[in-house]
């Protein structure tokens, strides 16, 4: 069955439907700022769940392979998933900015990294109790200092702190994006996550969705026949922008349609 009319603009319902055709495709998007708008406590998102919805039935159709590639930390990620729609199958859920794509990312860490993001956590955890709004979030293997409840002054300097303190640690890779800095002891990215994911679906095509600072990687990741999308406002490389999350779902519906009446 053909999609249906779109409101998105016409030179990205052009690129989408020209993806849609190729062999096989990969399907991923961020999950907050995407599929969920962005809230002030993270553990307050939700997903859309007929946007979620569809990444599954795209999971099922043939050589097509979809995913969600967030900086949350992946058990984090697939709690929230799962509220949305309660069994995702066929949907890679991959989190801390690419580098955890199984439960068992943790046991690979060194017990010097275990150190040093003890180190991370307690620095960044001193930081924000020094500026109210501020909070720490733990993950397998980082820890992130979220600002986006602090006043702007004190958003700042809370930022400053990290930047001229745990930031300058050795062994500690820093990933800045919309009112967070994250501080990880291994190296992470985005666009690493996309390239395993094509590699391993023998993928002739990629899309990917994605609103902050991080998803810019992801975007660098991506060649002529990808189709890039930076959803909101901000500097980007993407090659086409959507206004805002509640355009996502219509995106992947247009993909799942055209894809669908192939053949």
């Amino acid at each position: 069955m053909s999609p249906t009319a779109s409101s998105l603009p016409d030179d990205l319902v052009a690129a989408l439907r020209r993806f849609a055709t190729r062999p096989g495709v990969v399907v991923a998007s961020d999950f907050d700022g995407c599929l969920a708008p962005i809230v002030a406590h993270p553990s307050d998102a939700r997903a859309d769940p007929a946007a979620v919805a569809t990444l599954v039935e795209l999971a099922g159709l043939p050589a097509t392979t979809t995913a969600i590639v967030s900086g949350r930390a992946r058990a984090d990620l697939a709690g929230l998933v799962s509220l949305a729609v309660p069994d995702p199958a066929g949907l890679a859920l991959i989190g801390s900015h690419g580098s955890e794509f199984d439960d068992g990312f943790a046991a690979g860490i060194t017990d010097e990294q275990r150190a040093l993001l003890a180190a991370v956590t307690a620095e960044l955890t001193a930081i924000a109790h020094r500026f109210p709004g501020s909070m720490v979030e733990t993950k397998p293997a980082s820890s992130v200092l979220h600002v986006r409840n602090a006043a702007p002054a004190d958003a700042e300097a809370a930022l400053d702190e990290a930047r001229r303190g745990p930031v300058t640690r050795p062994g500690v890779h820093p990933t800045e994006g919309k009112a967070v800095i994250e501080l990880a002891v291994i190296e992470t990215g985005k666009g690493h996550a996309l390239d395993l994911l094509r590699e391993r679906a023998g993928a002739d095509a990629v899309c990917y969705l994605g609103d902050d600072v991080t998803d810019e990687n992801a975007f660098g990741h991506l060649g002529a026949d990808d189709v890039s999308i930076k959803v909101g406002d901000g500097d980007t490389i993407a090659r086409y922008r959507i206004d805002g999350p509640d355009l996502v779902g219509e995106v992947l519906s247009l993909v799942r349609g055209y894809r669908s009446s192939i053949g």
